[in-house]
C-alpha cells in the first residue's frame, strides 16, 4: 500500500470508530433508561405487597426479570460495540504511522496524540471492565471518547508529515507512551471522582426526602467503592506521569535543546499537574483525605492536565513544543 492509501485508511478507520462509538453510546443510554423501573411494574409491586395476590407476585416477577434481562443485554451489547470501536481505532493508529515516510509512531502532533490518548482510555476501560465492574462507566467513557475524537477531527486534524528534528528521537516513544498512558488513566480516575460527587449529592437529596436512590445512579458503586477506585487509578497513573514529566521529559529536552528545563509553558503546566496529584496522594496517605475533598482535588488535577494539553496550545505562542501548536495557531489565524 502507498502512503496515501495508508492515510486514507487511517482517516476512514477513525470515522468508522467514531460511528461505532456513537452506536455504543446510544446502546448504553438505552441501558440506563431501561434501568428505570416502569410505572406499571411499581404499581404491581405495590399491589402485590398490599394484597399478597399470587397474580400480582407473578406479574411483578416477570416484569422484573424482563427488565433485568433487557438491561443485561444492552450492557453486553454496549461493551461489545465499545471493544469493536477500540479495535477499529487501533487500525487507525497503525495506518497513521504507516502513512509516514519513513514509518513512525503516530505521535507527531496534537491530532495524533489525541487519537492515541482516547484509544488508551478505551483500552483501559475494556481491560479493567470485569476486574473492577466498570459497566456503569460505559456511557461516560464512550461519551468522552466520542466528544474528544470529534474535537480532534474537526479542529486538530493535520496531514501526515515526517517528524521534526526535535521529535526524531528514541525518547519520543518512551516519553510520549508514558504521557499517553498517564493521561488516559488520570481521565478514568477523574470520571470516578465526578461520579463520586454526583452520587454523594443524589444520596444526600434522597436522604432529605426520605426516598431511596433509584434509576441508573443506583447501579453506580457506593461511595466507599468509588473512592477506592479513584485512589487506585490515580496511584497507578502518578508514577507513570512522574516518569514522563520528571525523568524522560528533561532527558529528551537536554538532547533536543541542550537544557534539562526551559520554563516552557507545557513543562511548567506538566509540573503543576504533577504537584496537584502529588498533593492528592500525599493528603490521602497522611491527612486521611477521603471522599469529597479528595474527589475535588483529583478533578483540579485533571483540569490542569487537559488545560496543559489543549489550553496551552491555544493560548500560548511561546511554547517550544511547536510541533504541538502549529495546527492550533493555524486555526486561530483562520478564525481571526
Amino acid at each position: 500500500m502507498t502512503n496515501a492509501a495508508w492515510e486514507t485508511l487511517s482517516n476512514q478507520a477513525i470515522a468508522t470508530a467514531g460511528l461505532v462509538y456513537f452506536l455504543a453510546l446510544l446502546v448504553h443510554l438505552a441501558e440506563w433508561a431501561a434501568v428505570r423501573q416502569p410505572r406499571e411494574g411499581r404499581e404491581l409491586q405495590v399491589a402485590a405487597a398490599a394484597g399478597g395476590s399470587r397474580d400480582g407476585r407473578s406479574a411483578t416477577s416477570s416484569t422484573s426479570e424482563a427488565s433485568s434481562g433487557r438491561v443485561a443485554f444492552l450492557g453486553r451489547l454496549g461493551f461489545l460495540l465499545t471493544a469493536l470501536a477500540g479495535a477499529v481505532h487501533l487500525v487507525a493508529l497503525v495506518g497513521r504511522g504507516m502513512a509516514a515516510d519513513p514509518n513512525r509512531v503516530p505521535w507527531g502532533n496534537m491530532y495524533e496524540f489525541t487519537i492515541s490518548g482516547t484509544f488508551v482510555v478505551t483500552l483501559l476501560y475494556v481491560a479493567l471492565y470485569k476486574r473492577f465492574g466498570l459497566g456503569w462507566m460505559g456511557p461516560l467513557v464512550v461519551g468522552f471518547v466520542v466528544t474528544t475524537l470529534m474535537v480532534a477531527v474537526i479542529w486538530l486534524h493535520d496531514e501526515v508529515a515526517p517528524l521534526t528534528e526535535a521529535l526524531n528521537s528514541p525518547w519520543l516513544i518512551i516519553h510520549v507512551v508514558s504521557a499517553i498512558i498517564a493521561t488516559g488513566t488520570f481521565t478514568l480516575g477523574g470520571i470516578a471522582s465526578v461520579m463520586y460527587l454526583v452520587r454523594a449529592r443524589a444520596e444526600r437529596r434522597a436522604t432529605e426526602s426520605g426516598a431511596e436512590l433509584t434509576g441508573w445512579l443506583a447501579r453506580v458503586p457506593n461511595l466507599p467503592a468509588l473512592d477506592r477506585l479513584a485512589y487506585r487509578v490515580h496511584a497507578f497513573a502518578f508514577p507513570v506521569w512522574t516518569f514522563a514529566v520528571l525523568i524522560t521529559g528533561p532527558i529528551w529536552a537536554h538532547e533536543a535543546w541542550s537544557r534539562y528545563w526551559n520554563w516552557d509553558p507545557k513543562e511548567v503546566w506538566a509540573f503543576i499537574t504533577w504537584v496537584v496529584y502529588a498533593g492528592y496522594l500525599h493528603a490521602r496517605a497522611t491527612a486521611g483525605w477521603k471522599g469529597r475533598n479528595a474527589a475535588v482535588l483529583a478533578l483540579i488535577g485533571l483540569a490542569t492536565l487537559w488545560f496543559n494539553f489543549i489550553g496551552i496550545n491555544y493560548f500560548s505562542s511561546t511554547s517550544q513544543h511547536s510541533y504541538a501548536v502549529e495546527r492550533v495557531v493555524e486555526v486561530r489565524s483562520v478564525e481571526s
